[in-house]
């Protein structure tokens, strides 16, 4: 009764379901964002070893979240994993279920000192080359919470 309580009352105002996946390498930021968006603050978090599914409601949009990893993660500072995270992000758009699906990068960690900018990181992760795909990138903070709402409203 409940669940069918809630679609009719989410028919009535417009409050929809979207399946999105977060992805990116170990350490990028993806669980703190996830919680961010779903409790408004940030938690102590864990190496997550498989994956989240949380939901998050956001203008009235309910997200399902699958933390593993089409959300892209970046940690804007580690300049040494950068062509590996592009490697994995390349090999992620290839596969069959994601080839149609728009792209969103989060720049994440920019509260930290020696953050990459967006351009960087764009450039680094070669989102110029991407064809026949709806793509952004925007500077985020999981810790502070900056940009992630930006991001979503893309």
């Amino acid at each position: 009764m409940g669940a069918y309580l809630s679609r009719i009352l989410g028919r009535l105002w417009g409050e929809k379901e979207v399946r999105i996946l977060i992805l990116g390498l170990d350490g990028a930021g993806k669980t703190t964002i996830l919680y961010r968006l779903q409790i408004g603050e940030v938690v102590t978090t864990i190496p997550t070893i498989g994956f989240n599914v949380e939901t998050v409601t956001y203008r009235n949009i309910k997200f399902q979240v699958w933390d593993l990893g089409v959300i892209y993660v970046v940690d804007s500072v580690d300049r040494d994993r950068l062509s590996t995270s592009r490697e994995e992000l390349h090999a992620m758009l290839e596969e069959d279920e994601l080839r149609d699906s728009a792209l969103l990068v989060f720049a994440n960690k920019q509260d930290m000192v020696g953050a990459m900018s967006s351009a960087e990181v764009s450039d680094a992760l070669g989102l110029g080359t991407l064809k026949n795909r709806q793509w952004s990138i925007f500077k985020t903070s999981a810790v502070k919470g900056d940009g992630l709402t930006e991001g979503l409203d893309w």
